[in-house]
């Protein structure tokens, strides 16, 4: 099984995925190691002395100001966890908790924190035995951190609360920690506040977003050029030159992509045919436009993750010199700004997707083909309830793209008066996410239906393989009227594991 070794030094967005979605097994490094011991003994010290310092001998948040004698301290850091892991609501995904402690431990690894290397190293052993505390849909405001969250994870570190075992049941944390050998953390001073406060939830969400955007816009960029050819467009617009004198990335890389899909189609430059026209709609023709600049928007999105995997987000924070010092790094906004900015992208490459469905339906735009693609218009509805389908989930795409971020609710008696609702961003970019795959399968599935439907015209290579593959998958071609909802959700399940990429790409090679 692949391993994560873990420096002082941050992590790899390969690393999270690796860990949460892979499986992937832990493994602190000397150098880790050896930072936390160092880190460690900074604390201790402070905490041998009469001077308050906040984390280590005080309350939290608007109770800083009290100062707690050295017998009740390891009260006080059960307490925290206890009394903050208030979550609510359904338990979120596995995938997402795992990043979550994956992404505490990065920043416990630092040695910035305080945090003894008994417990990084318990930290690892929950995820190598598959343990997963539960962990609510509620709770984050995103500052400080995923407070919420994080704590229901340092819950089952102290072998309190639930959380779910390898096979996918359910159990009291002690019982699962006893049946692998785990022993329950005791925690010390300055250790509960350390495993709560960072941005670890809307940070592990976002590089898991990202992987997911960065398929679904090479599919996108499939289905585009799918449609474009199924309507008898130009790829004229597609030229390299052309994009060079407008010269965004993202918005070559699409164009590139489209015009590597279409190579050798007998479908396009058909325009100018039975029914000139000078130029396809916006929908078709500006596809590059609006899938670049998502992809533009996904590389601004990955450039803030890397500064934050690269973070050791903590407060109070142990440094170099031995100072123990409050900050506001915990905030969320960086990374909620990204969060929210991504539901934006995919929202309209939802939305302009949706348009040349849409188009590839109505008998008086799609330049031929039948309504609704339908085998005998009247008798038959064709794809008709289909596109309703995926109108419903562009709908809720653009209720999606309204900004998290923007909000702030003050809470804890107004010293928190300021907060990122990061993690509310990064939940609904996963919905959003999960609804423009759906979107992407929809058009797949009209587009296709409607290149059969070309008849005496021969679709490019690439066209045709994804034709064969998804056929292949079990999404049926044109026909008389079916029950069309086990098409629709095999044509999903062909983009989202890949598959739809890597028909084409055995023509084409890799897509940008």
């Amino acid at each position: 099984m692949h391993t994560v070794v873990v420096g002082t030094s941050g992590v790899t967005a390969s690393d999270v995925l690796a860990v949460a979605r892979g499986g992937a097994r832990v493994e602190l490094s000397e150098e880790a190691v050896a930072a936390l011991a160092a880190a460690r003994e900074i604390v201790d010290a402070l905490a041998a002395k009469p001077d308050p310092v906040y984390g280590v001998s005080t309350g939290f948040g608007a109770l800083a100001t009290r100062h707690i004698s050295p017998e009740l301290r390891a009260q006080l850091q059960r307490n925290i966890v206890r009394s903050h892991a208030a979550g609510m609501g359904p338990a979120v995904e596995r995938e997402v908790v795992r990043a979550l402690m994956f992404l505490r431990l990065k920043t416990v690894c630092s040695g910035h924190t305080g945090v003894r290397p008994e417990v990084a190293q318990t930290m690892a052993d929950l995820l190598n035995a598959g343990i997963t505390p539960v962990v609510h849909e509620y709770g984050s405001l995103g500052c400080s951190g995923d407070l919420a969250p994080l704590s229901h994870c340092a819950l089952a570190l102290m072998g309190e609360g639930d959380a779910e075992g390898p096979d996918g049941v359910v159990r009291p944390a002690a019982e699962l920690l006893a049946a692998h050998g785990i022993q329950p953390v005791e925690l010390r001073e300055k250790e509960g506040l350390a495993l709560l406060n960072g941005t670890d939830g809307m940070l592990g969400m976002l590089i898991m977003a990202l992987a997911d955007l960065d398929t679904l816009y090479r599919s996108a960029d499939v289905t585009a050029a799918l449609s474009l050819e199924a309507l008898l467009g130009t790829d004229r617009v597609l030229a390299p030159e052309l994009h060079a004198i407008r010269p965004h990335p993202g918005q070559a890389a699409s164009a590139a992509n489209m015009l590597a899909v279409l190579k050798g189609s007998g479908l396009t430059g058909h325009h100018q045919d039975d029914a000139p026209r000078v130029q396809d709609a916006y929908s078709v023709r500006c596809a590059p436009q609006v899938a670049g600049a998502g992809r533009d928007t996904m590389a601004h999105a990955r450039l803030v993750a890397d500064r934050e995997l690269a973070s050791a987000v903590d407060n109070p924070v142990v440094l170099p010199d031995g100072r123990v010092e409050s900050n506001g790094n915990f905030h969320g906004a960086p990374v909620a700004y990204v969060l929210d900015f991504l539901a934006v992208a995919a929202a309209d490459l939802g939305s302009i997707a949706e348009r040349r469905t849409d188009r590839l339906l109505d008998k008086n735009r799609s330049h031929g083909l039948p309504p609704f693609l339908a085998d005998d218009a009247g008798v038959d509805s064709g794809l008709m309830i289909a596109q309703y389908t995926q109108a419903a989930l562009v709908s809720e795409l653009k209720r999606l793209a309204v900004p998290a971020s923007a909000d702030s609710i003050p809470s804890s008696a107004m010293q928190e008066d300021h907060v990122s609702m990061g993690w509310s961003a990064a939940r609904k970019l996963r919905t959003a996410v999960d609804n423009l795959t759906r979107v992407l399968a929809i058009e797949l599935y009209a587009a296709t239906r409607a290149v059969e439907l070309r008849e005496g015209l021969t679709p490019a290579p690439a066209t045709q393989a994804v034709i064969d593959a998804v056929r292949e998958a079990g999404v049926q071609g044109p026909g008389p009227d079916r029950f069309l909802a086990p098409d629709l959700a095999a044509a999903d399940a062909f983009v989202r594991d890949g598959r739809l990429l890597a028909a084409v790409e055995k023509v084409t090679g890799p897509l940008q």
